[in-house]
Formats: structure tokens, C-alpha cells, sequence
């Protein structure tokens, strides 16, 4: 009874400390799950703790879990039009980039340190992954925000890749257990079925959960544990039957989210705990496995394992996978550089001591240190890098809060708060001068700190705070409405996007011409949109073409179409 006290207070001492020193984290530009990964480093066996923990199945059960939570929140949170801007970029470089970037490792790590190759490849499929919990973590804590583009293919690939790494670390044990009779065959076979079946469970149990929560009358706090519960279900289905779990609850949480419940809200409102619950949980268990004493022998190797990992191996995976899809060369160094390592490697260097493979201890030290390396450098550069590239979107949006709202048997609404600033639209102005669609309706206005009668709305005035229920795709335009950017955010925006606003019909050779460019015959009868269309099949806001020393952005889009473009004299040293 006292061990169980003892490993309840160890928990909830761990956890508490990890959360309280997350507030140092957006001042020190580290990730926050680093700082969970470092307070289990502290009390592990080589820590002022001095607890011992080397109970890999356990930490493997912990790690799996934790990941099948974690690409389900994931899934679920990862927007459907995401995957028309990001898929094929993300697709490759979940499948070809995970190949190249293991099998670069590969060949480093054969030769530095006299590993077998197929043990070898082993350590480059367990570190070919990224992580999107600590890249959004480090994008959020250093308030980088990226275009639409660069935040699908990195969300989408950190989703899509952990299947990958898992299948082809699975794989390589299987073929080094079998001592040479595992053959050409059998591996198609396994990822045939690792790919395929995870896909088919995911998409059918993300449906029948869907299903299921829309027609099953349970009390409010159930419904979200049933869809927790049922991530877990799908997981171990298509795990039972040998295909890829992780893929399965990945495209579980995505058909769910797509097909949307009315009971969504509650269960994304859940999940977003949980989901940190299990990261918390994970870097603590990881930092406890860890054993800083066997480092230093491994130092210079895992040093130099780290630089071609984060300097070659992933660089050239991007650039291979990337280059012909007419990314720019500050977006292929970009994603090139936020390619950071986080938990999932860590767990998959388990796999490997599970199945007593020779080599296994050397592997997990070598991840272990390829995960602090990536997470010190990159993860605290993520926002330098981001600005020094130009990728940095300038904030516009200075609306107080967005949440989604279910009405009865409805989903698919949103509440949107406001403070109205002085000398925009609406002051002076009723709500029903407002025109606001008619599908949205003004909930409610707070002035001085008070919730006014609907009979003392009157005209809004500055300082007014104003709730209203709306359709997602109408909340853009209220955000023209009633928002008025600084002074300085509307000159970065439009040295970002262009001074000059354009029409996206006019012709691009006048405009060329009349900015003093030779225009090009290729531009001849074209319009500044389809100009801008040819060179971009699928462009998002802040996309740039440079034609004859001239610099043409996407200033805005309609849905998919571009209505405004802005022109951009580059400066200087973006000629060089």
C-alpha cells in the first residue's frame, strides 16, 4: 500500500512540476513537451529523483497508447481542406521521405558505428519520423504563424509518417529475427496489409463512430469516453489482424471530424486534455527510461548522427519530395528545418529491446539523443527560422475568441466575441444596421463590464464587447467588419503581401509594363489571377511568383479562387 501511495505522489509531483515549468518554455524558445522530457530526465536513476525505471514493455504499452490518442485528437483536429493544399506534398514525404531519410541514417550509422545494415537501417526507420506535437507546440510557444500551405504539409506529414516508421521498424525486426528467410514477398505482403487494412478499419470505424454518437442518446459526459474508448477499439482491430493501428486511429479521428456528430464539440473539448495527458505522460515515462551516464560514449557518434539527420538526411528527403511540386526554395528549407524529433522515436526504440535485436540498447541511446539534439536546435529556432525565410504571416485578427457552438440536433456553429474599436464600422450603428447574414444572429452586447437587456443595445459604441452565433464561412467577413488592425501589423501585412492592391483581372502585361518590367510572351492575354494560377495550381494567401524583377502575391482568395493581388518591389537583398 505505501509503493502505491508513494508512485501516486511521484505522479502527481511529476506531472504538476512538468506543467508549472512549461512557463518558461515560450521565454527560453524550447518546446513544451522538452521541458516534460527533461523534469523525467531529473527524476530518473541519474537525477536529484533517483528513481529507477527500466520497464521497456511497460513504457512501449504507455508510448502506444499515448500515440493512439495522440493521432486520433490529431486526426480530428486536422481541417479537411487541409488535404487539398497538403496531401501529395504530405503523402510524399510521409512515404518517400521517411525511406530516404532512414536510409541516409543508415549508411552514416554503418560506417561510424560498425552496425550490421540491417540493424543499421533499423536506427534510421526508428528516428525517420517527425513530430507534430512538438512542432505546433514550438510554432504556438514562439506565435509563428505560417501560411496555409506550410501548416497542412507539416500537420498532415507529422500525422501520416508515425505509420510509416512504425511499419518499417516492425519490418526490419521481423527480417533480422528471421536470419535471412524473410523475403521480398513477405515484406510486400506486410506492408500491403499494415497499409491497407489500417486505411480500410480507420475509415470504417471513424464512420461507425460517427454513426454511432449521432444516434445513441447517452449523458453529456459519456459521449466523449465512448469516442475515446472507440480510438482504442479501432486501434486494436486493425492491430489485431497485423495492420498499422496508428494509421487506423490517425484516419478514425479525420472520418469522424469530417462526418461531424453533434456531440463533436464535446468530444474535441475532451480530447484536447487528453491528448496532453498522454504527451505529459509519454516525455515523463521517456525522460524516466533514460540513462544520461551511457551517453557520453556514444557523444561524438550521436553527435555526428544528429548533424546528418538535421543537415543532410532530411534536407534532401524535402528537397527530393518537394522540388517538383513548385515549392519555393524558403518553404523546402523551412519544413527542411522544422523536421523536429519527438516522442515516436524514442518509443520505437523500444520495439526493438522488446524483440531482443542486437544492437537494441546502442539504438535507443543513439534515438534518445537525436530526439534532445533536434528538440534543443531546431525546436528553439523554429520562429527565427520562420522570420528570417519571410514565411512569417503578418497577424491581422485581433478578435477576442472563436469556439464552436452545437445547437440541438445541429452542428457546424460558432460564437465570436468582438471589441469594437474606435472609428470602425460598427460604432454608432444598431446591430440591425450591421448587415450581417441572415443565418447569424448578435447574442449578446456587454458594455462597461455589464450584460445589457436586448432593449439597451441601442447604437454600439467603442469598448462595446459583442457576441454573435454565425457559420464559420462568414466569420472572414465580420472580421473585416469589426476589427481594425494596428498601425504596424497593416504595414508588415503589406510589406509581406504587396503595397499595391490589384485587381486579380487586370492584364499582367500592363501591369508589368507599367511597373517598368519587360513582360514576358508567356503572360501575353493573361489576367494577374490566371498568371499567378499557372504557376500556383493550388494557391494559398501569401504566395509569391516573381515575373521580370517584379514580386506578384496572393493578396486574397473567394474560396478557391484568387480576387485580389498584391505587387512587391523585392527588396535589395531578396535579389541576391
Amino acid at each position: 500500500m505505501e509503493v502505491i501511495n508513494t508512485l501516486i505522489l511521484a505522479i502527481g509531483l511529476l506531472g504538476a512540476l512538468g506543467i508549472v515549468a512549461t512557463i518558461a518554455a515560450p521565454r527560453l524558445g524550447v518546446p513544451i513537451l522538452l521541458i516534460f522530457l527533461v523534469v523525467g530526465m531529473l527524476a530518473g536513476e541519474d537525477g536529484p529523483g533517483n528513481i529507477s525505471f527500466d520497464d521497456f514493455w511497460l513504457a512501449n504499452l504507455a508510448g502506444t497508447m499515448a500515440l493512439a490518442v495522440i493521432l486520433f485528437d490529431g486526426g480530428m483536429k486536422t481541417d479537411v481542406d487541409d488535404f487539398r493544399v497538403g496531401l501529395l506534398p504530405a503523402g510524399l514525404l510521409a512515404t518517400v521521405g521517411v525511406l530516404v531519410t532512414a536510409g541516409i541514417v543508415a549508411a552514416v550509422a554503418h560506417w561510424l558505428l560498425q552496425l550490421d545494415w540491417a540493424i543499421a537501417m533499423l536506427l534510421g526507420a526508428v528516428v525517420s519520423s517527425t513530430d507534430a506535437a512538438a512542432v505546433f507546440s514550438t510554432l504556438h510557444s514562439q506565435r509563428a504563424g505560417l501560411n496555409h500551405r506550410l501548416k497542412a504539409v507539416l500537420e498532415i506529414e507529422s500525422g501520416a509518417n508515425d505509420p510509416m516508421a512504425v511499419m518499417l521498424t516492425i519490418g526490419l525486426i521481423e527480417y533480422i529475427r528471421s536470419q535471412g528467410s524473410y523475403t521480398g514477398v513477405m515484406a510486400a505482403e506486410f506492408f500491403v496489409l499494415q497499409l491497407g487494412g489500417g486505411a480500410l478499419i480507420g475509415w470504417g470505424g471513424g464512420r461507425l463512430l460517427a454513426f454511432v454518437l449521432a444516434r445513441l442518446r447517452l449523458p453529456e459526459p459519456l459521449i466523449p469516453l465512448l469516442a475515446f474508448f472507440g480510438a482504442f477499439l479501432i486501434f486494436g482491430a486493425a492491430a489485431g489482424i497485423e495492420a498499422s493501428g496508428f494509421l487506423a486511429a490517425y484516419l478514425a479521428g479525420l472520418t469522424l471530424a469530417k462526418h461531424r456528430p453533434p456531440s463533436m464539440q464535446l468530444v474535441l473539448r475532451f480530447h484536447d486534455g487528453i491528448a496532453w495527458m498522454a504527451q505529459v505522460g509519454l516525455f515523463l515515462i521517456l525522460g524516466l527510461l533514460a540513462t544520461p551516464h551511457e551517453l557520453p560514449k556514444l557523444f561524438w557518434p550521436a553527435l555526428a548522427l544528429s548533424a546528418v539527420l538535421i543537415l543532410v538526411a532530411r534536407p534532401f528527403a524535402v528537397f527530393l519530395c518537394l522540388a517538383p511540386l513548385r515549392f519555393s526554395w524558403r518553404e523546402q528549407a523551412f519544413i527542411a528545418w522544422v523536421g523536429l524529433r519527438g516522442g515516436v522515436p524514442i518509443v520505437l526504440a523500444t520495439y526493438p529491446l522488446l524483440a531482443g535485436t542486437p544492437g537494441a540498447r546502442v539504438i535507443f541511446d543513439v534515438a534518445f539523443f537525436l530526439v534532445l539534439m533536434s528538440l534543443l536546435l531546431q525546436g528553439s529556432t523554429v520562429g527565427l527560422a520562420a522570420k528570417k525565410l519571410g514565411l512569417l504571416t503578418p497577424p491581422l485578427r485581433t478578435r477576442l475568441s472563436r469556439s464552436e457552438f452545437d445547437l440541438p440536433g445541429q452542428s457546424g456553429w460558432e460564437v465570436v466575441t468582438y471589441r469594437i474599436a474606435r472609428g470602425t464600422q460598427p460604432v454608432g450603428r444598431t446591430v440591425k444596421q450591421l448587415g450581417l447574414a441572415d443565418v447569424s444572429r448578435v447574442v449578446c452586447v456587454i458594455r462597461a463590464g455589464q450584460l445589457l437587456p436586448y432593449s439597451q443595445w441601442g447604437k454600439l459604441v467603442a469598448n462595446d464587447r459583442l457576441a454573435l452565433l454565425s457559420r464559420p464561412e462568414e466569420v472572414p467577413r465580420y472580421d473585416s467588419l469589426f476589427e481594425r488592425p494596428r498601425a504596424s501589423d497593416l504595414r508588415a501585412r503589406d510589406e509581406f503581401l504587396g503595397v499595391f492592391h490589384l485587381a486579380a483581372d487586370a492584364p499582367t502585361a500592363e501591369v508589368l509594363t507599367a511597373y517598368g518590367a519587360t513582360p514576358p510572351a508567356s503572360v501575353r492575354g493573361e489576367s494577374l489571377g490566371e498568371t499567378l494560377r499557372r504557376h500556383l495550381p493550388q494557391p494559398v494567401e501569401g504566395d509569391r511568383v516573381r515575373i521580370g524583377g517584379i514580386e506578384l502575391t496572393v493578396r486574397k482568395l473567394a474560396g478557391r479562387r484568387i480576387s485580389e493581388v498584391g505587387l512587391r518591389l523585392p527588396k535589395a537583398e531578396d535579389q541576391r
